[in-house]
């Protein structure tokens, strides 16, 4: 066992997180108030957003392994982040259409909508959609981690590797198909969780984990919807600043379902 290393006799709270930087890096461009909350409820986001990737990885690598029950601590972790992301639009709700309205010609074609890392977080799911790489061209790095994301293999993908290793009849289609297109729900797939869902003693680290993802898409779902009624109470139907459609473009995700045989399998139970 390695001893870890005793920390500077001078470390101060301040310098451990680098707070100096950290508070410095809010800039907003108007001079009216509620701009301020507008930046650090989107960079609060994307500070979760690092530790959710954080905590994928770490998942996805003890799944691939086999390491099924470690994983699920990552998981739980990440569906904790999504409540609090999700409750943070509670706080932006608090700014009114007049107030978004007073500074919102500053943020030019800025939107979420080009956030990397939730794109990123998307990938990692099973959500691949190559378009979005377009957005990123500007920034080298964080394209080549969303291309990266976009031709590995999902945490999906990863959990049915491990549900066919263990006997569970996933198609051989399927365990080697392109993973950089989006996933398409399968009959056979539904079939072989069934049978975990049927049998929970027999399969119960597989069941355990498949509850855990649907977590993880329980909370995705309850954030886009969230998401929507806030920048519907803010913007009414106007268009994003990204150039969507808006609420019409946010409701359309409301559909998406990163692992859909979880969902429908509840039907046939």
């Amino acid at each position: 066992m390695t001893d870890t290393p005793a920390p500077p006799s001078d470390i101060t709270y301040a310098g451990y997180l680098a707070l100096d930087d950290l508070l410095a890096a809010q800039h907003p461009i108007s001079s009216e108030h509620d701009e301020m909350l507008f930046v650090v409820i989107h960079q609060t986001k994307e500070l979760w957003l690092k530790q959710i990737l954080h905590e994928v990885t770490l998942a996805q690598s003890l799944v691939r392994a086999g390491d099924l029950v470690p994983a699920y601590k990552s998981l739980a972790r990440v569906s904790r982040i999504q409540a609090v992301m999700t409750m943070s639009w509670d706080i932006l709700a608090t700014m009114t259409p007049a107030d978004y309205l007073r500074f919102r010609g500053v943020l030019g074609s800025s939107s979420g909508f080009q956030s990397d890392q939730f794109r990123r977080f998307e990938y990692m799911l099973g959500l691949k959609d190559e378009r979005f790489l377009r957005f990123h061209e500007e920034r080298p790095d964080a394209h080549a981690a969303l291309r990266a994301a976009l031709a590995a293999p999902s945490l999906y993908d990863d959990a049915l590797h491990q549900l066919a290793a263990a006997g569970l009849p996933v198609p051989s289609e399927v365990l080697h198909r392109d993973v950089s297109k989006p996933w398409e729900a399968s009959e056979a797939v539904e079939a072989a969780w069934l049978e975990v869902y049927r049998d929970t003693a027999r399969w119960w680290p597989f069941y355990q984990l498949a509850e855990k993802l649907v977590d993880l898409d329980d909370a995705l779902l309850t954030w886009r919807h969230k998401h929507v009624v806030t920048v519907e109470r803010i913007i009414g139907r106007r268009r994003g600043t990204g150039g969507t459609e808006g609420v019409a473009y946010l409701t359309e995700t409301l559909q998406r379902r990163c692992f859909p045989e979880l969902w429908s399998l509840r039907t046939k139970l």
